[in-house]
């Protein structure tokens, strides 16, 4: 079944990305950028940003580098890693770039890092997302 290939528009409607305020700002050819402002509703119990905001910051960056979604491509993910490295306060805001590092014909393999706004790294990773 094909799909309709992703474009920022697109993704940036996606109902999970609008609800947590996430957003797509740049497609490339071996990478994606997605920000997100940390605001109270991302907080964790201790009034940082929940781990699962970064996770999924990480998982959904990692698709949209422009030979996945862009293009058309179905894929799912099969492994993401995600490193904490420092928290995330409300009123940060989030830069996660994911690059490829390999693209096979059945598996696509990705880094991501993810930084506040003076450029401190927050969290890095990989995944692993299988081509369908």
């Amino acid at each position: 079944m094909a799909i309709v290939p992703a474009t920022i528009e697109s993704c940036n409607n996606m109902s999970l990305l609008k609800t947590l305020n996430i957003r797509l700002v740049e497609i490339d050819d071996s990478s994606a950028v997605m920000e997100v402002l940390v605001t109270d509703i991302h907080q964790n119990y201790y009034g940082g940003a929940h781990g699962g905001l970064i996770a999924t910051l990480m998982d959904t960056v990692s698709f949209f580098p422009r030979p996945l979604l862009p293009s058309g491509v179905r894929c799912t993910t099969v492994n993401l890693n995600v490193n904490y490295i420092r928290p995330a306060a409300v009123g940060d805001l989030l830069t996660a770039r994911s690059t490829i590092v390999h693209l096979g014909k059945k598996t696509a393999s990705l880094t991501v890092k993810i930084v506040n706004q003076a450029g401190k790294l927050v969290a890095h990773g990989t995944t692993t997302l299988m081509l369908l």
